[in-house]
């Protein structure tokens, strides 16, 4: 339990730093970047793999890159559900969303 709040407050501050180095993403606060890790666990649980199976084909065609447009759609679908978050673009999305895997990641190599 304690390794799950560590991991999640982590995140939290590390994606409201990053919201402060990008260009175009927007984020209120460290409680928004909390409440930004929520919705986006939620949605990555819930509605990607519904849109990973819709664009199966989409996805082998593209070799999988069509994988990265999915997650492009998860943080506009957080940018749309929450006040506190903005995003700006495709491009602001995508650089938000590889940067978020990155750091995400790398909090899980550090904690476990």
């Amino acid at each position: 339990m304690i390794k799950f709040l560590l991991k999640f407050i982590l995140t939290a501050v590390l994606t409201y730093g990053m919201a402060q180095i990008l260009p175009d993403v927007h984020l209120n606060g460290v409680a928004s970047a909390a409440i930004l890790v929520i919705v986006l666990g939620i949605l990555n649980a819930t509605v990607k793999p519904i849109l990973k199976l819709l664009g199966f084909p989409i996805t082998v065609v593209t070799l999988g890159l069509f994988l990265l447009v999915i997650n492009v759609i998860i943080v506009k679908l957080a940018d749309y559900l929450l006040d506190g978050f903005a995003v700006s673009g495709f491009i602001s999305a995508l650089i938000f969303s590889l940067a978020l895997s990155l750091v995400t990641s790398v909090v899980d190599m550090v904690v476990d």
